[in-house]
């Protein structure tokens, strides 16, 4: 029977639950709270019904830890047990700063049990219309981002479901905001894309500001030509022509590339984790793939593996790298970030010196540009897809969208000239 206990404004209710297997009894506790606007009589009945409530679910199995448990203690229990195992270390650092910084604060003091739809749609609204504070100004966060909230809550509650902690996931009855879908990707036509690399191979110069000499004259500004290195052309190109992610160009090695037959092996990612750069498997089957290159870029790779080389033995015992195609000074892994600071450099000194600038895109716009010039090509969307490592060809229809729409209106002209013409024939 139920041990009924009061504790302060509360009562404690307590039922055995069998024995450990130390032999030791197994105590369940649950908390009630009487409701001020009844009266001692409903109070009473009600504490009744709750301890006969509590002890039926402890004794027929029914009853579950969520009951007790907050998603703020869950919450770490689910990074441990289940984020740890089953996730990318990229992913976990998100989770994190997601539940640290947006969730926790809003539902973290809540038991399991305790979730309701409607505190859900309250944190998503409340996402969407308040949002986050920016150089003093309010914003809201995009649905992508509410989204992304939502995928995690689900995540960790549904896993909750089938630890048996609580036996539905609120998620299940929530909408998170509808994200819109872009109606294009940035990236470069085609002839910003020639006009981008042959800035590669454009000299540029530097003004140097006349420094104050020992005696407090000004010694005169003076100017350096210089070039893009060598190993950024090949970034910049392989990221054009092999339409290859940031990590996975970071992560290239030499064995990679494959002159005879003029591909380039991506089997690796480079990522930024709180611990540093890290170096792993691809998180997909699909990404895991071989590019063929055009025969002009596999030259430029060549050039720049002999450029390499020279360099290495220069360096002597100063080489700290390893077999790694983009490296830092010592011969070590390039900076994962380092080539989107030389992208926007490239393309600043770009629009410095021409009228008809270049559009600010990123580093990935060069993924895009890839797959939309092989699109406009008529490239069919299968290749597409295999080339750009997607594991769906849904996926490469989605974010091509628009420049499968542009295909479609000139598969349609083409139709209708053909028809054309051969009406003119006949007359």
């Amino acid at each position: 029977m139920a041990s009924i206990r009061k504790r302060g404004k509360s009562y404690q209710i307590t039922v055995s639950n069998g024995r450990d297997i130390h032999d030791r009894q197994i105590l369940e506790t649950a908390t009630w709270t009487p409701d001020p606007s009844k009266t001692e009589k409903q109070n009473q009945k009600a504490l009744d019904r709750f301890a006969m409530d509590f002890e039926d679910k402890v004794k027929s199995g029914k009853y579950l830890k969520g009951e007790k448990m907050t998603y703020k203690e869950y919450s770490a229990l689910w990074l441990s047990e289940y984020a740890e195992k089953q996730m990318e270390r990229t992913s976990i650092e998100r989770c994190e700063n997601s539940l640290n910084n947006i969730i926790l604060p809003a539902i973290g003091h809540l038991r399991l049990s305790e979730i309701q739809p409607l505190h859900l749609t309250r944190l998503y609204s409340g996402l969407a219309e308040h949002g986050y504070t920016k150089n003093g100004k309010q914003k809201p966060y995009s649905a992508r981002t509410i989204k992304r909230i939502h995928q995690i809550i689900s995540s960790s509650l549904n896993t909750a479901v089938y630890w048996q902690l609580i036996e539905s996931s609120p998620c299940q009855r929530v909408k998170p905001p509808k994200v819109e879908k872009q109606a294009d990707v940035k990236h470069f036509t085609l002839e910003q894309a020639k006009a981008f690399l042959n800035q590669l191979d454009t000299p540029y110069t530097v003004a140097h500001w006349g420094r104050t000499k020992k005696d407090g004259s000004e010694s005169r500004k003076h100017y350096e030509e210089k070039e893009i290195p060598l190993q950024f052309k090949v970034l910049f190109h392989l990221a054009v022509f092999g339409g290859f992610r940031r990590g996975e160009l970071a992560a290239l090695t030499w064995d990679d590339i494959d002159f005879q037959n003029l591909t380039v092996t991506i089997n690796k990612a480079s990522a930024r984790t709180k611990d540093g750069i890290i170096t792993k498997a691809p998180k997909t089957f699909s990404s895991n793939r071989t590019v063929t290159l055009p025969a002009s870029t596999m030259k430029l790779i060549q050039k720049y593996k002999a450029e390499q080389q020279r360099y290495r033995l220069s360096l002597g015992t100063y080489w700290k790298g390893s077999n790694y195609l983009f490296i830092q000074d010592d011969g070590k892994q390039m900076d994962i970030s380092t080539p989107n600071k030389v992208f926007k450099k490239v393309i600043r000194i770009y629009n410095e010196t021409h009228e008809d600038k270049l559009p600010e895109i990123t580093l990935h716009g060069l993924r895009h540009t890839s797959a939309t010039l092989l699109i406009a090509q008529n490239v069919d969307i299968k290749t597409v897809s295999n080339r750009l490592g997607h594991s769906e060809t849904s996926t490469t229809m989605d974010i091509y969208a628009h420049a499968l729409q542009k295909q479609d209106e000139l598969a349609a002209e083409s139709l209708g000239e053909l028809f054309a013409t051969k009406k003119q024939k006949k007359c």
